[in-house]
């Protein structure tokens, strides 16, 4: 039996208002499996395709300046509030209530707290360096009971320095991280994973910590070097990466937060949501993305957003994409071949989606580094609840079947 599985619950259930357990099951649990469900029968039938779930980049704003970081530094672009709702009107409409909403930083993006609240039927994950995260917005955080903040924490008081490349970032961030728990909040802490911060964080204290702090789930991804300061020496070794899937593996089954990961399947095999179909990305400048680090579209919203179905549906670049990187790799196309996946944007005469106007002359600079397919080496899950959700709640529908 897993004890601390059952000691988190019971935690969650002592820290978090039942009116806000209620919110996460009513908007995320029940409608999520319904989601799935609906996708896969999209899917399988062949019907007019549209995404499982969306991620959603408000604005390119930011008060930090990371290194590793996809969004143009300075970059002012932002998606309007009625493009905003349009696409949340929209994803409705095909049974996908669960949003990821992402930036720069989307707390700077004017008018979102009051988006959470005019749908009030969806749940949304804010992804957030936490800085800005403070008492008043907990509580309207608190008031609206929609939204599970994800706090960005990229390593201990140095390293967050260091690669946020600004003073006093952690204590701050920190800071975020209180009023979340103060509030009551079912809120999680997430790191990309480098060469700097894997001791730190790649370990059994630092689940433990982020227990302390009062988290519910602890987010982990690998980090992918692109962007205008993409520093590549930094990438995780293949050893590294299985030691990281060990870890996850190994630690899941008595962890005292949820461990999370997007990387995997059940089986351990490599998944890419994006070649899956299961997920895409909407820039601030209104572009459909293949995900949120490959920043090139042929496609783009209109004032409301009104056009997202028929895009998603008629769009040449992203079913080619998606079949293309399908039959390449499992893992990301990115990190495993970044010239192939620039002759394949070519291909479809996409333009860039960003303010900086030189997301193709950095692909152009890429060299391979590893990613997250293990190939023969796979490490299936060991934890049955997780082994589950990944096979029926997110991860069951026979990627790349």
């Amino acid at each position: 039996m897993n004890y601390e599985l059952i000691k988190l619950c019971w935690r969650v259930t002592r820290q978090t208002p039942v009116r806000l357990l209620w919110k996460f099951l009513w908007n995320f649990c029940r409608p999520n499996l319904r989601n799935m469900r609906q996708f896969e029968r999209r899917q399988r039938r062949g019907e007019p395709f549209f995404p499982a779930f969306n991620m959603i980049s408000v604005t390119e704003t930011c008060n930090l300046a990371c290194s590793g970081c996809w969004v143009t530094r300075g970059g002012r672009r932002s998606l309007t509030t009625e493009q905003v709702d349009g696409i949340i009107r929209q994803s409705k409409l095909h049974g996908s209530r669960f949003f990821g909403i992402l930036g720069g930083e989307p707390l700077m993006y004017k008018g979102l707290l009051d988006i959470f609240d005019r749908h009030s039927d969806c749940y949304f994950q804010l992804f957030t360096n936490g800085t800005l995260l403070n008492a008043d917005i907990a509580r309207r955080l608190r008031k609206a009971g929609n939204v599970t903040p994800l706090i960005s924490i990229e390593g201990l008081e140095q390293e967050s320095d260091s690669r946020r490349q600004a003073g006093d970032v952690y204590r701050r961030t920190l800071q975020g991280v209180g009023a979340c728990r103060e509030a009551g909040l079912i809120f999680g802490i997430a790191a990309s994973i480098c060469q700097t911060n894997f001791d730190e964080l790649v370990s059994r204290e630092h689940i433990e910590r982020v227990a302390r702090l009062g988290a519910t789930y602890l987010w982990y991804y690998i980090y992918r070097p692109v962007g205008a300061d993409a520093r590549p020496e930094a990438a995780l070794t293949s050893e590294q990466i299985t030691r990281l899937r060990q870890f996850l593996v190994s630690e899941r089954l008595n962890a005292p937060v949820a461990l999370i990961d997007v990387y995997w399947d059940a089986e351990g095999k490599a998944i890419c949501p994006g070649a899956t179909g299961m997920s895409h990305h909407i820039s601030p400048s209104g572009a459909l993305e293949f995900c949120p680090v490959i920043q090139m579209a042929t496609d783009f919203l209109n004032a409301d957003a009104s056009n997202l179905s028929a895009l998603y549906a008629q769009s040449q670049f992203l079913s080619g994409m998606r079949r293309q990187i399908a039959q390449a790799t499992r893992g990301c196309i990115l990190m495993e071949n970044p010239q192939l996946m620039a002759e394949i944007i070519r291909g479809y005469d996409a333009r860039e989606a960003t303010s900086r106007g030189t997301a193709m002359q950095e692909y152009a600079r890429m060299k391979p580094v590893p990613c997250h397919d293990m190939g023969a080496a796979a490490i299936p899950e060991k934890s049955a609840p997780y082994r589950w959700l990944k096979r029926h709640y997110f991860f069951g529908f026979g990627a790349y079947g």
